[in-house]
């Protein structure tokens, strides 16, 4: 799944992309570092993906990785209808500067409209 360790184990590694993902989803756009930003926009595009295809199979998929339910049914009911015509490229990554106590590079990934 992952091909960057961002400096944690696999388990706490997944959690956190789980999260970051469900709450890319559920609010459109957040601000991470440039590593999580990298690996949440694979994930993100996949879940979109799944949502356009929209059959039991791939909901089953979706709830199996997102966190929340009212999630789910909003990727399935309004966000992957927005890119039937679109390929790809559903986020957008935009750096923001740098984080002031580890000097970490942020950045603000969001939803395409």
């Amino acid at each position: 799944m992952a091909y960057r360790k961002l400096g944690i184990n696999m388990s706490r590694r997944r959690a956190t992309l789980r999260n970051i993902v469900t709450s890319l989803l559920k609010h459109g756009q957040i601000e991470t570092t440039a590593a999580r930003a990298k690996e949440l926009n694979s994930l993100a595009e996949k879940m979109i993906t799944l949502g356009k295809r929209g059959d039991l199979a791939a909901r089953r998929q979706v709830l199996e990785f997102l966190m929340d339910e009212t999630v789910v049914k909003d990727l399935f009911d309004n966000i992957a209808p927005k890119y039937a015509d679109r390929q790809g490229g559903y986020t957008r990554i935009m750096r923001s500067g740098y984080r002031r106590g580890d000097a970490a590079e942020m950045v603000v990934v969001q939803l395409v409209d």
